[in-house]
């Protein structure tokens, strides 16, 4: 097959178009694209509720010495399982150990163990503040407690983050209805997003190890903790 019958070939198909169409190619349109793209605006709104500070965590430990490691651990030990004893007597009371930990300690050139210090430690956690504040008292004459954390427990923290939530996505279409309205336009939301925040309850350091038989219960002030969502969105502005 010959080149020129081959390009005579190729070109049969637009002689027939270009007489079917009175002597000129027809080129089709491309397809449109939509309606023309609507302003849009971002904004956001936030609401705070406060939660109570139902549930309190504290930190008790055991720190001590011995050139002896078996009987510092012995030592140690006792003193735990006494705390451990007295705090299964408050079945409000959730205990349970969290750390031991044992390392030399070095003479003054650095390079000879002199002897071995051992910290073991427990966690205290209660949603009944009076019964942990009387449980603190009777383990200081033994153990130091070295924090004490007030936070909403949390069920309690999700329930008033639901509330929150509520009257930010309320205050987010006020605030969406005020623009579109100042421009004289309605609107439909495009966009949505709830972010979760607040801050946790105070921490409030304790008293070290007394020597006297049970120390004085730590005052114990639940108070608040401020819970903010805030809400980020896309709203469209329509004619």
């Amino acid at each position: 097959m010959t080149g020129r019958f081959v390009r005579s070939l190729l070109a049969l198909p637009l002689a027939l178009a270009m007489l079917a169409g009175g002597g000129s190619a027809i080129a089709q349109e491309p397809p449109a694209t939509g309606t023309p793209a609507r302003p849009t605006v971002e904004l956001s709104a936030e609401a705070n509720r406060p939660a109570p500070n139902d549930l309190a965590t504290a930190t008790a430990y055991v720190e001590s010495s011995d050139a002896n490691p078996a009987r510092l651990a012995e030592r140690v030990n006792e003193t735990m399982a006494a705390a451990l004893a007295e705090a299964r007597r408050y079945p409000s009371v959730k205990a349970r150990t969290t750390g031991l930990h044992t390392w030399p300690v070095y003479g003054k050139e650095g390079r000879r163990i002199e002897g071995w210090r051992t910290r073991s430690e427990i966690q205290l956690e209660s949603r009944d503040l009076e019964a942990l504040s009387e449980l603190l008292g009777k383990l200081q004459a033994t153990l130091a407690v070295g924090q004490l954390t007030l936070q909403p427990a949390p069920e309690t923290r999700k329930s008033v983050a639901d509330l929150a939530a509520t009257d930010a996505i309320r205050a987010f279409e006020a605030r969406a209805k005020t623009i579109a309205g100042t421009l004289d336009k309605r609107y439909r939301i495009r966009h949505l997003a709830v972010a979760y925040g607040g801050t946790s309850g105070p921490i409030r350091p304790m008293m070290r190890a007394s020597a006297v038989a049970e120390a004085a219960a730590p005052p114990m002030e639940a108070g608040e903790s401020e819970v903010s969502v805030t809400v980020h969105g896309t709203i469209e502005l329509i004619d």
